[in-house]
């Protein structure tokens, strides 16, 4: 990923959280790129297919974003119990959700804590 840094990606409660640090803050085409690949790499390797990407440090994104998010939604949907979430959107980026309705599609916490909760105890109930 060039000179940036890679996302954070942590077990939580059996979940997988891709946390963005402070220098996602806005999601240019330079940080998308290495961005999209670990995405994906997680979308393949999670164990149980449980993934949250956490944006509590991003303030803007635009359509190129909304692709890698809705690629790795539609990967996790076809793992079986695989689930998918985010959390942490600033006012910004949940407008920008709500407005191209994909507010109803994924499922948004308010916290990275609220939506590894919600993951690993319905991920439980499915097994």
């Amino acid at each position: 990923m060039s000179s940036t840094t890679a996302p954070t990606i942590a077990k939580d409660n059996g979940v997988t959280v891709i946390q963005l640090g402070p220098e996602y803050e806005n999601l240019d085409e330079r940080l998308l790129e290495g961005l999209r690949s670990v995405a994906l790499d997680v979308s393949k390797s999670a164990d149980p297919p449980w993934v949250v990407i956490d944006l509590s440090n991003t303030k803007f994104f635009g359509s190129a974003f909304i692709e890698i998010l809705f690629r790795l939604w539609n990967r996790m949907n076809s793992r079986p119990g695989g689930q998918f979430a985010i959390s942490g959107l600033t006012s910004y980026c949940a407008e920008v959700l709500k407005i191209t309705h994909l507010d109803s599609l994924w499922k948004i916490y308010p916290t990275r804590a609220a939506a590894v909760q919600a993951l690993s105890s319905t991920g439980l109930v499915q097994k």
